[in-house]
């Protein structure tokens, strides 16, 4: 059974999924100390308008990796779930690519993985709504002492739950194979692994070098053309897909409803066209020009999203 936001649902009821997606991107300690900046009920009103974007293309689940430092807010979602009827299946996590909050700075890696462990066994943020699997980040800075604090919870936490990992990766300097070895290292088969953002990159060596050690890759941030143009995305997944890879892929935008990290005028520079339905509107029909076809589509809508979350 995979946990939602509703409750636990069957795998195999999944349905076409985006794997990377996010109703929220916010800036979580203005949230809390400064709400007067948010209008809560318009980004209710923008995540329920998006989600059912999303449904009128055959979406039944969605994705989503917001944990903490980004905003999480499980209410919010079971609000928006209630609404839309989407699965909605949320994360545990504890996002830096940095250092940690003062409190597990300084405490060691089994503490943060206990705190991981709650919101899979228990609930998360004191509600009985339990995170289906965690998330972790490596980006630009690499493995700081602090993120590889994280990454080594986020594999303890799995090994003490069966819980899959998803691994914020920076494809321009390979961080998924650093994360990969971490994993390792900790005991993690890593087929339970998705490195989220290797579509970041066209480098084939490095993506099939991911591939090669057993992790699913994340093709997720279509729209996002300030990091590599949508042609390029589309051009390696097909040329994955031919060389037999499509059952390693997701595909996703890591699109987010309400998004305060970027101002809107940068957003539309950084990525013009970018919206939670681009998938379907532009980048399946071009990965079809390209000679990839609706089985090995289907295979990554559906079937690798829901082989991941549930380990078959």
């Amino acid at each position: 059974m995979i946990e939602t936001v509703a409750g636990p649902v069957e795998h195999t009821q999944l349905g076409r999924t985006l794997a990377h997606e996010q109703l929220l991107t916010v800036s979580e300690p203005l949230l809390t100390q400064f709400p007067h900046l948010y209008d809560r009920e318009a980004m209710y009103t923008a995540a329920v308008e998006t989600v059912r974007g999303v449904q009128a293309h055959g979406v039944r689940t969605i994705v989503d990796p917001c944990v903490a430092m980004l905003g999480r807010d499980v209410a919010f979602h079971a609000r928006v779930a209630e609404e839309t009827g989407v699965n909605l299946v949320v994360a545990t996590g504890l996002y830096t690519y940095n250092v940690l909050p003062p409190y597990f700075q300084w405490r060691d890696a089994d503490a943060l993985a206990d705190a991981l462990v709650h919101d899979i066994e228990q609930g998360i943020q004191g509600t009985s709504i339990k995170a289906a699997f965690i998330k972790c980040a490596t980006d630009e800075p690499g493995l700081t002492p602090d993120v590889e604090k994280v990454l080594r919870a986020s594999a303890r936490a799995h090994l003490r739950t069966g819980r899959p990992i998803m691994a914020h990766s920076h494809a321009a300097t390979r961080t998924g194979l650093e994360q990969a070895r971490i994993f390792h290292e900790e005991g993690v088969d890593l087929r339970a692994v998705q490195i989220a953002h290797t579509g970041d990159s066209d480098d084939l060596d490095y993506i099939e070098r991911l591939l090669d050690l057993g992790v699913w890759i994340g093709m997720d941030r279509f729209g996002v053309e300030g990091l590599l143009p949508l042609e390029r995305r589309a051009a390696t997944v097909a040329k994955l897909c031919a060389r037999g890879h499509a059952g390693r892929m997701m595909l996703s935008q890591d699109y987010s409803a309400f998004n305060d990290w970027v101002p809107a005028d940068k957003l539309a520079e950084f990525a013009p066209a970018w919206s939670m339905t681009l998938l379907f509107e532009t980048v399946l029909p071009r990965l079809a020009e390209l000679g990839v076809g609706h089985d090995q589509i289907d295979v990554m809508l559906e079937r690798n999203p829901a082989a991941w979350l549930s380990g078959s």
